[in-house]
């Protein structure tokens, strides 16, 4: 059995990829800023629904004692660890228009959206590495969840489209770099997602679906992106390392 780490896995796209990881048999630790005391009966149920190990750690993900206390909670919990989904991101706390838009936004989100989730890659990345020296047969993949607005602007939001642009480059870094150690790095795109993040546009999304912003006329679930991680972890994917999946519904495709 696999273990994987999935960063921001306590709501949202997080917890569509924890369910359907565990639901193809990964023990799953994830991680989130929520009290661990209140994550109890999540574990409990992924564990007598999936018959797998599920552990759930509080961490900040822009923290280096957080990332560093959680990557060796799982070891120490698992054994090892085979697999990250780093998923962990927030939206600004306010849209702000970029002629406005505050310092203090800009560092809170490429704190938690980049920076966070390239020195835990960097954290695991060395462990892969040398578990792939001992062991060839060793399995080890990396995935990024980035979003659509690495290459579509939003000017009320211009930090967040920066930290996911900065995340698209950071896969193909990663891709390079582990390449040599036969070790896969993954990106994944989702589109519109009904989640907690977009509840507060939701009529200006359904107004925009409705329009024709997606070639399929609905809005992406967290199960879409859940599916689109497992199928990579699964090894579907063995010779498209640094590739992105778009899951947005066709919403990526130019049209005239």
């Amino acid at each position: 059995m696999k273990n994987v780490l999935v960063t921001g896995g306590g709501r949202g796209i997080g917890a569509g990829i924890v369910d359907a990881l565990a639901a193809e048999s990964w023990n799953v630790a994830f991680c989130g800023r929520t009290d661990p005391e209140l994550m109890k009966a999540r574990c409990a149920e992924i564990e007598d629904r999936y018959n797998v190990r599920a552990l759930y750690t509080q961490c900040d993900v822009s923290n280096r004692d957080d990332r560093v206390a959680t990557f060796e909670k799982v070891l120490g919990e698992f054994g090892e660890l085979n697999a990250l989904t780093n998923n962990a991101g927030v939206a600004p706390l306010v849209r702000a228009d970029i002629m406005e838009a505050t310092e203090e936004s800009f560092d809170r989100v490429l704190n938690i959206n980049l920076k966070g989730p390239y020195f835990l890659t960097q954290l695991v990345a060395n462990y892969m590495a040398e578990q792939k020296k001992k062991n060839q047969d060793f399995n080890a993949a990396i995935v990024n969840i980035c979003s659509v607005s690495a290459t579509v602007p939003s000017v009320s939001r211009g930090e967040y489209c920066l930290s996911k642009a900065g995340v698209a480059m950071a896969t193909m870094l990663w891709a390079v770099r582990l390449a040599e150690f036969g070790i896969p790095v993954y990106e994944i795109r989702p589109g519109i997602i009904k989640t907690d993040m977009t509840s507060a546009v939701t009529a200006k999304y359904d107004k925009l679906i409705a329009e024709g912003l997606t070639l399929q006329p609905r809005w992406g679930y967290p199960e879409d992106v859940g599916r689109a991680v497992a199928s990579l972890l699964r090894g579907d994917f063995p010779y498209s390392t640094g590739q992105v999946i778009n899951v947005g519904g066709g919403m990526e495709i130019p049209r005239l």
